[in-house]
């Protein structure tokens, strides 16, 4: 799909499948982990099914030397404000070890590319307000939005 940097230590950014399970999963875990969660049984294995699949979420991994170091989950939606969708850009989760080397703007660009194939009108996420690391790159990348978000849960599921 795309490559991040030239020569050896170039980073590719393609398509999950649904034989990336093994290498997907530690990475999982270590974006759950940071966001302090832990999903109840069979949650990881829907949300796997659902990104490697062929409905509306979608996924893009980041891979270096033939390892995965990155990934990025989004969501096309339809929208009350415009004819076309937009994407919600879910998840996105760097190896710490690989943090600040271009492959979270990589995954970005990869889900900005998707998005226009798909002829959405824009790309939306959320970060935690103390995620400055990764607030210094979507400052770069896009306009922080001045919209406060609320939750009413129902369930753990």
């Amino acid at each position: 799909m795309t490559d991040a940097q030239g020569g050896a230590g170039a980073t590719v950014i393609r398509r999950l499948e649904p034989a990336d399970r093994a290498a997907w999963e530690p990475l999982w875990q270590a974006y759950l982990a940071f966001y302090r969660q832990e999903l109840p049984e069979g949650v990881t294995d829907a949300v796997f099914a659902r990104i490697s699949g062929d409905g509306a979420h979608d996924g893009l991994v980041a891979e270096r030397g033939g390892r995965l170091v990155g990934f990025v989950h989004y969501v096309v939606q339809e929208t009350t404000w415009s004819i076309a969708p937009t994407c919600y850009l879910e998840d996105l989760y760097v190896d710490e070890t690989l943090r600040g080397g271009g492959v979270g703007r990589a995954l970005i660009e990869g889900v900005y590319g998707a998005a226009r194939r798909l002829g959405c009108r824009s790309v939306y996420w959320q970060t935690h307000d103390d995620n400055a690391r990764a607030r210094r790159l979507y400052d770069q990348v896009a306009v922080l939005s001045p919209f406060v978000r609320y939750d009413h849960v129902f369930s753990q599921d």
